[in-house]
């Protein structure tokens, strides 16, 4: 048996009843994670205007619907959030630093951060926009605690009082 005919083999039947669909959220489910993601992006803006220093990242948006719609994804997790958002920074910051701002370098870094974060199970989307972040606004290395690890943590706590105070599990785990 050539090896297309084990991968067919082994698939599963192609059931339009075992497919999976788009999630469907109740009124209910929306206006919480509505309310969730104003909340935690309210907390940075205001953070960000009470100390006159940056708390968000255009991430963070992203960051915050996956959070308060999926919070029991791999993607949505503390260690994701918080470890994705450092790490994707970081490593913008450093090939900024070591290769200036080429389209190679640009993408390597996009590339790299990929494999950190799957490396390191931190793995979350909206991070993997953090180097293109670095490279558009050519921050100095600060720019990895504010607004990047303290927005993430921010982003973090204000999910748990609400995923707390609507009685909706989150975490799933922490490491």
């Amino acid at each position: 048996m050539n090896d297309l005919a084990a991968v067919q083999a082994a698939a599963p039947p192609r059931d339009t009843a075992a497919r999976s669909q788009a999630p469907r959220h109740s009124l209910r489910t929306g206006v919480l994670a509505c309310a969730g993601v104003f909340a935690a992006i309210a907390v940075l803006s205001v953070a960000s205007f009470h100390w006159g220093t940056l708390l968000l990242l255009g991430s963070f948006g992203s960051t915050a619907v996956m959070v308060f719609t999926f919070p029991e994804l791999h993607f949505s997790q503390p260690r994701s959030v918080v470890g994705g958002h450092v790490i994707c920074t970081a490593v913008g910051l450093g090939a900024l630093a070591l290769f200036g701002a080429t389209w190679w370098s640009l993408a390597a870094a996009a590339a790299a951060c990929v494999a950190l974060m799957m490396c390191t199970r931190t793995l979350h989307p909206p991070a993997g926009s953090n180097p293109l972040i670095v490279f558009l606004s050519a921050p100095k290395w600060s720019f990895l605690l504010l607004p990047t690890l303290l927005g993430a943590v921010t982003l973090v706590i204000v999910a748990l009082a609400y995923h707390r105070a609507t009685r909706r599990p989150y975490p799933a785990y922490w490491w």
